[in-house]
């Protein structure tokens, strides 16, 4: 076995973390808050409410257009047809079967002159059977512009029967020109006339309908900024009872249990805010009648720790006694009884263990237990505690000399005997405590110095976190880290979040054991005062793993009061100094 005194090297600086793993957790906390802004309820409201508003108007802006657009172009158009065909008849019809090339220029040019004002190409023949073309503006409107479907569906003779009376038919189409839409027309004058082309200019109503699009676009802007500040609106005015609710809740989670809303109306809202007023009612007065029974038992024990303690001091005089008789061996004591002896000495010490135990429990529970805080070498604190148990041949520590840290030397030796011994019992030796330092991110630090509000389900502390009581807190950014590891079977699965419970036994078929089953609890509260904790877990190569957490620097009560954290002065003054604490090696049980 390796002895403990060769375990313990010399004194290395050695600190884990740094600037980078602050860092990462500054940058993991901005991504929490950003997800939450993203996943916000008023940021959804006003989403949708954008969305929907923006659907709507787009939707209606569309339709708006089509049919504005559908009504201009038709109405422009049937007017230049009607135009272009009345010309056809009054002017292009009078015209001789074999008119000439000025002939055609001419009527062109008065067709042209209309209200319209379109351009008129006219085609025909002259007795020769050479092609004739007249054009109201020859430059810019020639046969070349009019699609060459527009003229066959022109010039194609159709059967004339019931259903068509005539065998030529006027036909239009719409064309874009270097990106200006155009209106072309044809028509054929019956009985062996002409063939006439209208090119009529759409552009200024496509810049109407530009201007249109523009003031249905601004509209639909408009809109949306509108449906975004009425989703504003409508969200403040919905979520304004939520987030009153939200704090209330917070509220009665902080234990303000005589939180209350205020109710208004007849709304979902208002039932909410009434079935949360019953709820609160209900539950304070739960809470009150359980805080009732608990003092009631706390006091209880109190008082019948206080009076055993009086006959237990005769008791265990009289036994200190009959144990000197025992040992020294001169007869004194009838070997018949000497068992029975025997027994009694040790069951009065048992008892003597588990009344100094619950004085120690009803003082944590009190809020009376207080820090008596020294700079201690941890290395020479637990070969101290070793020592002074014998263990040292069953205990194997890994720390480095120089370790130092600010905390309650007594409380600390409790804590050590209570798992080391713990371990012994339950899983064997060799048992090996080892002790680093961790450091730990400086916002996570001050976000739980603040206060602590219990223990984890297996017995864990957040890091930071300071004692519910009032008297200590953790200020420094440098954890010290005391991992308790033995060579047993490990604690089974489902006894794991009950290590820590008081009186609790792992097994019914082991009722009864050495210890007064409030060793770990005790461990546990002891740590909780420095602002650490204690967790239990199984290593993954066997045997049980006790870690204890504390803050290297632990801040007493009286530097907290200049932070603005110290408890009620009148009621530290009036707790007097606790007993010695005691440690009990049996803990929860396992």
């Amino acid at each position: 076995m390796t002895d403990l005194r060769d375990r313990v090297r010399g004194a290395d600086p050695a600190a884990d973390g740094g600037p980078g793993q602050d860092r990462g957790e500054q940058a993991a906390r901005r991504t929490r808050r950003n997800r939450r802004r993203s996943s916000s309820l008023r940021l959804r409201l006003v989403v949708v409410f954008a969305l929907v508003a923006l659907t709507a108007a787009v939707s209606a802006s569309g339709i708006a257009y089509w049919l504005n657009r559908e009504a201009v172009l038709t109405r422009t158009q049937d007017a230049a047809l009607g135009d272009f065909q009345q010309e056809m008849q009054n002017r292009a019809g009078v015209l001789p079967p074999s008119p000439t090339e000025d002939e055609l220029q001419h009527t062109a040019g008065l067709m042209a002159d209309s209200g319209q004002h379109f351009s008129v190409l006219l085609l025909a023949e002259d007795e020769h059977g050479r092609q004739l073309v007249g054009d109201s503006d020859l430059d810019s409107f020639t046969l070349g512009d009019v699609p060459r479907t527009l003229r066959d569906a022109v010039n194609e003779r159709q059967p004339v029967g019931s259903h068509n009376a005539y065998p030529y038919h006027m036909y239009w189409q719409r064309i874009v020109v270097h990106d200006t839409p155009y209106l072309v027309g044809g028509a054929k004058v019956i009985g062996g006339g002409p063939t006439g082309y209208m090119l009529k200019s759409l552009e200024p109503e496509a810049k109407d309908l530009d201007s249109l699009a523009w003031s249905l676009g601004i509209a639909t802007a408009l809109a949306l900024v509108g449906a975004a500040l009425l989703a504003q609106a409508a969200a403040t005015t919905v979520l304004k009872p939520v987030h009153r609710l939200g704090v209330a809740a917070r509220r009665l989670g902080e234990g303000k249990l005589d939180t209350r809303l205020r109710v208004s109306g007849t709304d979902e809202l208002a039932e909410l805010s009434r079935t949360f007023n019953r709820t609160a009612e209900a539950l304070e007065k739960r809470v009150a009648d359980m805080s009732a029974r608990d003092e009631a038992s706390r006091r209880f024990v109190a008082d019948m720790s206080h009076e055993l303690r009086t006959p237990l001091t005769a008791i265990t005089a009289v036994t200190e006694v009959l144990e000197e008789e025992l040992d020294a061996e001169t007869g004194g004591i009838d070997p018949m009884i000497e068992p029975a002896v025997r027994l009694v000495v040790s069951e009065t010490r048992r008892l003597n263990d588990l009344v100094e135990n619950l004085m120690e429990v009803t003082r944590f529970d009190a809020g009376t237990a207080r820090l008596v805080l020294d700079d201690v070498d941890i290395a020479d604190q637990i070969t101290a505690c070793i020592d002074a148990r014998a263990w040292l041949d069953a205990v194997e520590l890994d720390a480095e000399r120089g370790i130092v840290a600010r905390l309650d030397p007594r409380r600390l030796d409790v804590i050590l005997a209570n798992l080391i011994g713990n371990a012994l019992k339950h899983g064997g030796s060799p048992v090996r405590v080892s002790v680093r330092t961790e450091r730990r991110p400086l916002a996570e630090h001050a976000g739980g110095a603040a206060g602590y509000d219990g223990a984890q389900q297996d017995g864990s502390l957040p890091h930071g976190a300071a004692a519910g009581d009032g008297t200590g807190a953790a200020l420094s950014a440098e954890d010290l880290v005391i991992a308790v590891r033995d060579h047993g079977p490990g604690i089974p699965q489902a006894v794991l979040p009950h290590v820590f419970d008081r009186f609790y036994k792992a097994s019914a078929s082991r009722p009864r054991s050495d210890g007064s089953g409030l060793g770990l609890s005790i461990a546990l509260e002891n740590a909780h005062i420095h602002g650490g904790g204690i967790t239990a877990s199984n290593a993954p190569e066997g045997g049980a793993v006790f870690t204890l957490r504390l803050p290297r620097y632990t801040v007493p009560p009286e530097e907290r009061e200049a932070h603005g954290q110290d408890g009620d002065p009148a009621e530290r003054e009036a707790q007097g100094p606790d007993d010695d604490a005691q440690a009990d090696t049996e803990g929860g049980g396992r």
